[in-house]
């Protein structure tokens, strides 16, 4: 009953109360992942031009960067749109006042921080249309997984909120109708007391860090647990590993729906129910996928990401590198949305290895493809200090042995040469960045 109080009545008078708009922007999103791709494309040329001219008006950086390359402010065509120059995250924290618009006051946009465990932390601001809407596309895709407003939801999540005045609780009972499992201290102990909340508030869904939601599932392996059964279940703010994500469904039961997103713009992409790879949310943003040298790379080619926010009013982002790698696609999923796929996330710039030859490694998929080939262990971090020495952390399970350690360290010497010295450590879980998520590869050459 309080479900469905919640979708009905309490989210609807409370959107009434705030003047959002939400339920309208996920009535049109909703529609909009129908239409055929000529029609999306069309609406997307349609933002695009009209963000470009936008901010070309309002924000004295893009005027002075924009006029330096030639550019008076109207889009011709895709090939204009290419020529624009990239946005880097130094961009960002050098030039900030001067990326947000004249139209606004600075006080009235939303503030959020991302939290630099690349490096470079970065001060955003984004007009509250723009936080709705994006909110709203958050919400269809977590509709794929089987969520719908009302529901309770498990969040596997760092540093939780903590309800601390009446208006908090009251919006946790009625709207929000989450509890938490603190990332920054799972012991037995705590996956106890989660189990326990979750048989009395009984949530449907599961959400969270995707390597945090494996190490809840190891727990319950190890605990002989198989009482904890989600309808959906949804990974966010970390890459999900395939040997990670195969612990998960076997664990829980369920499949999961992986979603991909960044401070900076909100939801990239995010997996339908069919889980034939990640639809673009094409609605709310144009994503690049790029080669070094700029030009588009091929489907099925790993590349740079490079996304432009086309409803952020309040501090346009345009061609912005973010800085992860993926791979485009040109399949057509089989659910019929028109919203186009990409293949997946490789990872993120941060977290390439390299070569003494200068040549990069990509340590996720290291990571991923060292879990699939050598039994025993459960987790792995690896953390390059100079070209010829990497330090690899391993939190074990069971079936480790010293095979095991020869043949990892085998695997690394192939990759990285003989020379390479590889100090290996046994750890009883992997840090965590303050936020509550991990890095699998940390590069600092």
């Amino acid at each position: 009953m309080l479900t469905w109080l919640s979708k009905h009545i309490f989210f609807p008078l409370w959107e009434f109360k705030d003047s959002a708009h939400r339920l309208q922007y996920l009535k049109e999103l909703s529609a909009s992942q129908w239409c055929n791709p000529e029609a999306l494309r069309q609406r997307q040329w349609e933002r695009v031009r009209d963000v470009i001219g936008y901010a070309f008006k309002h924000c004295p950086f893009y005027q002075t960067r924009f006029a330096a390359a030639g550019f008076s402010g109207v889009l011709a065509d895709w090939e204009d749109f290419r020529r624009l120059p990239l946005l880097t995250k130094r961009d960002i924290r050098d030039h900030s006042g001067n990326l947000l618009s004249r139209e606004f006051r600075q006080d009235d946009l939303v503030e959020t921080k991302t939290g630099g465990s690349t490096g470079t932390a970065l001060t955003l601001y984004f007009d509250k249309r723009c936080q709705e809407m994006r909110n709203a596309a958050a919400m269809r895709s977590d509709h794929w997984a089987g969520w719908d407003i009302g529901m309770k939801v498990a969040a596997i999540w760092g540093n939780p909120p903590i309800a601390d005045t009446l208006k908090k609780k009251l919006r946790n009972l009625l709207l929000d109708r989450i509890i938490y499992l603190d990332t920054m201290s799972i012991d037995e102990g705590s996956v106890h007391r989660f189990l326990a909340e979750w048989h009395r508030e009984q949530p449907r869904i599961i959400f969270g860090h995707a390597h945090s939601i494996y190490i809840l599932a190891t727990y319950l392996r190890r605990m002989g647990r198989e009482d904890l059964r989600p309808q959906g279940i949804i990974t966010t703010s970390m890459m999900l590993l395939e040997p990670e994500r195969q612990v998960i469904e076997t664990v829980f039961g369920c499949q999961v729906t992986n979603r991909y997103g960044c401070e900076e713009v909100g939801l990239i992409a995010c997996e339908c129910e069919r889980h034939a790879g990640l639809h673009l949310n094409f609605d709310h943003l144009v994503v690049e996928f790029l080669r070094g040298d700029g030009t588009e790379a091929e489907p099925g080619e790993e590349a740079d990401i490079v996304v432009t926010d086309l409803i952020n009013r309040g501090m346009p982002l345009i061609r912005y590198r973010v800085e992860d790698r993926g791979v485009p696609s040109n399949r057509t999923c089989p659910c019929g949305r028109g919203l186009p796929l990409m293949e997946q996330i490789v990872g993120r710039q941060a977290d390439f290895l390299k070569r003494q030859d200068g040549s990069l490694v990509a340590g996720v998929s290291l990571v991923e493809r060292t879990l699939t080939a050598i039994s025993g262990i459960e987790q792995m971090q690896l953390i390059q200090n100079d070209l010829y020495h990497v330090c690899v952390k391993i939190v074990k399970d069971c079936n480790f042995s010293e095979k095991a350690e020869q043949k990892l360290c085998s695997e690394l010497q192939a990759v990285f040469g003989e020379q390479i010295i590889i100090e290996i450590h046994y750890v009883r879980s992997l840090d965590q960045t303050s936020s509550g998520k991990y890095r699998f590869t940390i590069c600092n050459v």
